[in-house]
């Protein structure tokens, strides 16, 4: 990796005022000044300072939000907030995405980060990733969905969804459910109690493979995975 990419990515300035601190001989690696931004080296294996103090590279980074109600899952929207809003600026530099959706209205597990092929990976239609939902429902759900649910249901434009666990947490009026699906068409949580006649009032995703919400998120916070997350995740989807 080039010398000045890599003080460019870590947010240290433009290329332009990295061949300044170059100039200036306030660049070291290893310890020795090197002033050419063009300059090959290895940030896994060198040691790279600016003005003495030490770069730490890395090339990705992994959020888990609790994503809160009234936000867009985009990284820019003209109308609305999204989570990249959300998120401290300096992560900025790296530009994290969300992986997958969540709609405007619905809260809870969201990963960001800037590792495309892990994201690929845990949408990928072939992998069957699992993702958990927590639901409030307007209307008595029943045995009889959770069989339709564990058949596939079919959506309002034709499409059959691929089996789903519907969890019985409290049928009543407004009962409340956890739904596990391995497929992310749109909206399709909804989409697929409207298959059934009931409509869903409130809903949160709890995980996403083999990470959890951490449940110390208040709506609108984050934390970078744990090197146990990651490794789990990176296993179970790799």
């Amino acid at each position: 990796m080039r010398l000045d990419k890599l003080l460019s990515n870590m947010g240290y300035g433009s290329r332009k005022e990295m061949k300044k601190w170059l100039k200036a001989g306030n660049v070291t690696v290893d310890g020795t000044p090197v002033k050419d931004g063009k300059h090959q080296i290895d940030p896994e294996k060198q040691t790279v300072a600016v003005g003495g103090e030490e770069v730490h590279y890395r090339e990705f980074i992994y959020l888990m939000m609790n994503k809160p109600q009234n936000v867009i899952s985009s990284t820019e929207d003209g109308l609305h907030e999204t989570v990249i809003n959300l998120i401290d600026p300096q992560y900025h530099i790296f530009d994290p995405f969300p992986v997958g959706r969540l709609d405007k209205d619905t809260e809870g597990f969201l990963l960001l980060t800037n590792d495309g092929g892990l994201a690929h990976e845990l949408l990928s239609p072939k992998k069957h990733v699992a993702k958990t939902y927590f639901a409030r429902i307007d209307g008595k759900v029943t045995e009889d969905d959770i069989k339709a649910f564990q058949h596939g249901v079919t959506l309002d434009d034709g499409y059959e969804t691929k089996p789903g666990e519907l969890v019985i947490l409290n049928s009543g009026d407004i009962s409340e459910v956890e739904l596990t699906i391995t497929e992310g068409k749109f909206h399709q949580v909804k989409r697929m109690f409207q298959a059934v006649g009931k409509e869903v009032v409130f809903l949160k995703r709890l995980s996403m493979g083999s990470l959890e919400l951490d449940e110390a998120l208040e709506p609108g916070e984050y934390r970078e995975l744990t090197e146990k997350e990651l490794s789990k995740l990176k296993e179970r989807s790799l």
